[in-house]
């Protein structure tokens, strides 16, 4: 057998999955519901499709943990998702770059035409402020956001989310004469480094349920700048029309949520780690009243080995095997051929490296939301897309390099023998290049295992769901039960390409 049928049957092999995969990989007509990367966006998914389910014919889709407001509300208008919990105050000025304050009539008019809207209120206002520890707030004397101006000495730990939006950081410091630059760091993770003492303050969410927890203070926002957030559902115009009865029913939350009770959904995933469907189905069992009398629940924290064998373990194994297999699938298909192509030819092989090479300098969450906006599509596509483009170079850099690697003396000797320039190719360089260019297909399956953990990002699923989730609660036993898995795959694969390797080497012995 000779080495294109090798390789063939390795693409073809990863891409076969593709078939048993087709029903996971298909959007379905039915009502998808997305939330972005914090617990209370979760928690507010769940409760929305838990309250939605008994009237349609199918279970709801969640899109959990899409990214931040630009991935997450693109998916709303590329029609991958039906709805979401948003806030008016980023409607008003992250969405419509609006400055003012808008009514929910003017947010209306302006959504409209985009095929969106908002309804339902929720019940609270779950804004922005700024918290440091409550005994160095005494100890300086700071009450308020004007009060932490006059301590340029203090250290800012605020989410890039927050120091990029139009009503974060930029705007708060002109208003407040800031000097301090703020470092960024995710969400989940400010309230470790602020009881580390590492950072002295950060950017919180008014319903976050480590406040209290953590002896914070909240600062006062004396100058009015944070509008009111209050929750509401951005959906698509067509969601009343194509699902009366859901919609009818999703309508009834309206109110229900206040802002002790959110806190205690928020703390009961946080402080105790109950999973977000349960804390949804005991909210909409009880009421909301309930909650705040039981937070105790139907369903107590759950321990590392829970989390690793937890019941999503096998559908996100098949999603991250699929994820890989056929992203380097498709490598090697693009990937070889081009490298055989372009390897005569110096100029243009240094052209086409060159361009392979400075995909994989552009960073995974910035590539998946340019492809996002692309093709108009959130998860299994873009993030394919992306493993495939990452997984070029280091196929087709070492196919490049194996056939460099085959002796002179042999090629001419193929050619003093009379083969054709692609008998020669395929009879004598390719197999003498093989090993090298089965470590680059190597190498590329173990970039897309760690890479295919960013996909979570978009909703594609994988290990990085579990990743995702543990960075938005702060949890570090759910990182660990997503990177354990991602790193046992990886092991794996290895274990397979030296049987692959083992096999070529006992067939050029025998």
């Amino acid at each position: 057998m000779h080495c294109l049928h090798r390789l063939r049957l390795l693409a073809l092999s990863c891409l076969g999955l593709l078939w048993a995969a087709a029903p996971s990989l298909a959007q379905d007509a039915g009502l998808h519901i997305g939330s972005k990367r914090f617990t209370e966006s979760y928690i507010l998914a769940e409760v929305m499709a838990q309250t939605a389910a008994p009237h349609l014919p199918a279970p709801p889709q969640l899109r959990q943990g899409l990214g931040n407001t630009a991935i997450v509300y693109e998916a709303l208008r590329a029609g991958s998702i039906d709805l979401y919990a948003e806030y008016t105050g980023t409607v008003a000025l992250e969405i419509l770059k609006n400055p003012q304050p808008m009514t929910g009539e003017a947010m209306n008019a302006a959504l409209a035409p985009l095929g969106l809207g908002i309804a339902i209120p929720l019940g609270f206002n779950d804004g922005y402020a700024l918290a440091m520890r409550a005994a160095d707030a005494e100890r300086l004397g700071v009450k308020s956001l004007s009060d932490l101006a006059r301590h340029p000495e203090l250290r800012l730990g605020l989410s890039n989310e927050f120091i990029g939006r139009a009503d974060g950081w930029q705007g708060l410091a002109a208003r407040y004469g800031f000097a301090q630059k703020p470092t960024g760091l995710d969400h989940g993770l400010a309230y470790d480094a602020i009881t580390a003492k590492q950072i002295d303050v950060i950017d919180i969410y008014t319903t976050d349920a480590k406040i209290d927890h953590l002896g914070l203070r909240v600062l006062t926002d004396d100058r009015a700048y944070f509008p009111r957030y209050d929750a509401v559902v951005l959906y698509r115009l067509d969601v009343p029309k194509r699902w009366p009865a859901a919609w009818a029913a999703l309508q009834k939350l309206e109110g229900r949520i206040d802002e002790r009770a959110m806190i205690a959904m928020n703390a009961r995933a946080e402080l105790q780690s109950v999973a977000f469907d349960a804390i949804a189905r005991d909210f909409l069992a009880q009421g909301a009243t309930g909650v705040k009398a039981g937070a105790a629940g139907s369903e107590g924290a759950r321990g590392f080995v829970a989390k690793l064998f937890g019941p999503d373990l096998g559908r996100l194994t098949r999603q991250h095997l699929l994820l890989v297999a056929i992203s380097v699938g498709l490598a090697i298909l693009i990937a070889v051929p081009l490298g055989i192509f372009v390897f005569p030819h110096l100029r243009l092989r240094a052209v086409v490296l060159g361009l392979t090479g400075l995909l994989q300098t552009v960073p995974s969450l910035a590539l998946l939301a340019l492809l996002i906006s692309l093709i108009g599509a959130i998860g299994t596509l873009p993030a394919l897309i992306a493993l495939t483009l990452y997984s070029l170079l280091p196929i087709m850099r070492n196919t490049v390099t194996g056939l460099a690697e085959v002796p002179a003396g042999l090629r001419q000797a193929g050619t003093a023998l009379g083969m054709t320039g692609g008998q020669s190719l395929r009879l004598v360089q390719l197999p003498l290049a093989l090993p090298t260019l089965l470590a680059g297909v190597r190498t590329a399956t173990t970039i897309a295992i760690g890479t295919a953990t960013i996909a979570a990002f978009i909703g594609a699923g994988g290990f990085g769901e579990r990743i995702v989730t543990g960075l938005a609660l702060n949890d570090r036993g759910l990182l660990v039960a997503g990177a354990v898995p991602a790193a046992v795959l990886a092991l794996l694969s290895e274990g397979v390409f030296e049987a692959i390797e083992y096999w070529l080497r006992r067939g050029r012995t025998v």
